[in-house]
């Protein structure tokens, strides 16, 4: 668990090497031996393997201008070709509040509960963000959560420019249908992502979208439970995001 922690940890804004060897769903040298195996005993050319196909990004924008709510584009998402869907044991969902109040929670990338789970901020990291949520008289019954990515990566890894930029058309669109007049998001990815902004240098800063919404950023709960002098930083960011609520 702790392993898992460290390295669902880069999204909060902490990097650090991986131990990790492999970072793809194939172990290569493995598949390159097994074909020269092949090869010896059937003494034919065997011809490569061709390269598995990703979809275009004009593909992804395409699919995910197709569903006109949220329960259809949870369908594509759940349907979508995305590389790293052969990776993860499942695809994670956002989270849809049944009564929502206007904020959306951005988070990174599933993490290994989430991914075991199906369920985005899920296991420890997930109590913890209950608990936060709760300080500020919300719950996740007024509050949905969209990951930046749909699948975790192998290991945890940061995920590619690729990998990212496929999955934000879905991200964007959820958006549309959600409405939020304020966005808290988790993490470094979503932060720069679709904030432009640093975690480390511009946690709890007021930013003004181009659509009018507001966006604050804010460390990951994985970070706070390694790091809990964060909780300072953390605890006023959140009232920044109930006052936002109450004025705009």
């Amino acid at each position: 668990m702790y392993i898992e922690q460290l390295q669902d940890l880069l999204s909060s804004g902490v990097k650090w090497e991986l131990s990790e060897k492999s970072t793809t769903c194939l172990d290569a040298p493995t598949t390159v031996q097994a074909q020269n195996t092949a090869q010896k005993m059937s003494g034919a050319v065997v011809p490569p393997i061709a390269p598995t196909q990703t979809v275009s990004q004009a593909t992804a924008v395409s699919m995910a201008s197709r569903p006109s709510d949220m329960d259809s584009l949870c369908r594509m998402i759940s349907e979508f070709n995305h590389p790293l869907r052969n990776c993860a044991t499942n695809v994670v969902l956002p989270w849809i509040a049944p009564n929502p109040n206007g904020m959306v929670i951005l988070t990174d990338m599933p993490g290994a509960d989430d991914d075991a789970s199906g369920k985005i901020l899920s296991g420890a990291t997930g109590e913890l963000m209950d608990k936060m949520l709760s300080a500020i008289e919300m719950s996740r019954d007024n509050v949905s959560i969209v990951p930046m990515l749909f699948w975790r990566t192998p290991g945890g890894r940061t995920p590619t420019r690729e990998e990212i930029d496929l999955a934000r058309p879905f991200v964007d669109r959820a958006l549309e249908f959600l409405l939020p007049r304020v966005i808290l998001t988790l993490g470094s990815l979503p932060a720069a992502e679709v904030g432009l902004v640093q975690i480390a240098r511009d946690h709890g800063k007021i930013v003004d979208l181009p659509n009018g919404v507001k966006l604050i950023a804010m460390y990951h709960p994985n970070y706070i439970m390694l790091k809990p002098s964060a909780k300072r930083d953390a605890w006023a960011a959140l009232q920044d995001a109930q006052k936002l609520l109450k004025t705009v």
